[in-house]
């Protein structure tokens, strides 16, 4: 009966496999974009074949496979699949519901189900790959909606998950002064005080499968209206060190000059929002190899009294030579704008091609992904968008988005 029951297992298996078996491929768009510093190429194509791209160039100079099917995208120009280093699928935007009301009122499972909407939403917007950085209440529930994506069970980019984020005790939300002190309220991330219980936190959302660390570097204590450092520099070194020993890298969120100067100092791989930075704390992260995600249009919906440096803070992190990545911070703003980030970097001063280098190939470098996904290169992975226009030319054409391919499934702009 075991025999039999492995040998239906086996022609099961083999039947799906033959079933899902992957064709080769032939994009014709009106031009590629392959994610390096150099404009789109006219009359390129792309050839994939088992989710990677197998060769990319000028169509006379490849020589394509017997029995390839021929996808024709005229007017197109494709590049590689966008990547947003700084999302938050399991909020949705505060213009429909408050922080508070989602993190105190709404069940997780409440929460996951939108997260699904979201994540597609994000998907067909050309974004294929994301850094999910906080479930802001949600305990591990990215590490499942990760999960969903990679078996199939969940339309949605490439997820690289933080889990709860780690914040000093009395330094997020919800507000327990607002409450009676009795009530043990969910916080927004896992609170911790003192070294000991900094690597505690670290270790213990790695152990429950987070692909990076986030720390708040600095928040708004109690009632207090501005934000200040929170973590001593003794706590971030530790949480930096404990998480770099484990293989994983650390995300830090920082507004003030003082947190991100911690967090560079601490040897943090990113810096979330930096909207205060001073000259001298940019050229201290590019010395140390720290990049930046600007989070601008995060800033553009939550506006407040911190936030009013964010263009001149870009341009000094620009002046200092930091590496710019692209994160937009979306749950604040609805998910499937991303590409909201990227016309303000370019109104902040980015070309748009550079713009468009910060949500492909440096991101991809950022993420230790880089020759992998970021670039249209043979061997990496198959993760394209294509857009009526080129957004490397002009950034609002991101909005035009025709075609999607993910692992080289197409996704969106299936030919009839």
């Amino acid at each position: 009966m075991r025999f039999f029951a492995a040998a239906l297992a086996f022609v099961a298996l083999t039947s799906i496999a033959r079933a899902q078996a992957p064709e080769t491929i032939v994009l014709r768009p009106a031009a590629v974009w392959t994610g390096a510093n150099e404009p789109a190429h006219a009359g390129w194509i792309v050839v994939v074949s088992e989710g990677r791209i197998a060769a990319v160039g000028a169509d006379a100079a490849i020589s394509l496979p017997p029995g390839a099917r021929e996808v024709a995208l005229p007017g197109v120009t494709l590049t590689p699949g966008l990547i947003d280093a700084h999302t938050h699928l399991l909020l949705r935007e505060y213009s429909t519901e408050s922080w508070d009301d989602q993190v105190l009122r709404d069940s997780e499972a409440t929460r996951v189900i939108r997260a699904v909407g979201g994540a597609r939403a994000t998907l067909m917007a050309g974004f294929t790959t994301v850094r999910e950085l906080g479930t802001e209440g949600a305990g591990f529930a990215d590490v499942a909606l990760r999960q969903a994506q990679a078996d199939g069970a969940m339309q949605g980019p490439l997820l690289f998950v933080a889990t709860r984020a780690i914040v000093a005790r009395g330094a997020y939300g919800p507000r327990r002064t607002g409450w009676r002190p009795d009530l043990d309220l969910p916080q927004g991330a896992q609170e911790a005080s003192g070294v000991e219980e900094v690597v505690a936190a670290v270790r213990d959302q790695i152990a429950h499968g987070a692909d990076w660390i986030k720390l708040y570097g600095d928040y708004r204590f109690g009632n207090a209206s501005e934000s200040r450092p929170t973590f001593s520099q003794a706590e971030m070194n530790a949480a930096v060190a404990t998480a770099h020993d484990a293989g994983v890298r650390v995300a830090v969120h920082a507004v003030t000059d003082e947190g991100m100067r911690r967090a560079a100092l601490a040897g943090a791989d990113t810096i979330e929002h930096g909207y205060n930075g001073s000259a001298a704390t940019f050229r201290l992260m590019a010395r140390r190899h720290v990049a930046l995600m600007p989070t601008l249009a995060a800033a553009e919906t939550v506006r407040r009294a911190e936030n009013a440096n964010i263009g001149r803070a870009f341009r000094l992190a620009r002046a200092a030579g930091v590496v710019i990545g692209n994160g937009s911070d979306a749950g604040v703003f609805p998910h499937g704008q991303n590409a909201r980030e990227l016309e303000l970097m370019v109104e902040n001063g980015m070309t748009a091609r550079e713009a468009m280098r910060a949500a492909t190939a440096i991101n991809a470098r950022v993420l230790g992904l880089e020759g992998r996904l970021g670039l249209i290169t043979a061997g990496a992975q198959a993760d394209i968008a294509g857009f009526a226009g080129d957004p490397t030319l002009d950034i609002h054409a991101l909005h035009e988005v025709v075609f999607v391919m993910q692992r080289g499934a197409i996704v969106r702009g299936r030919p009839d």
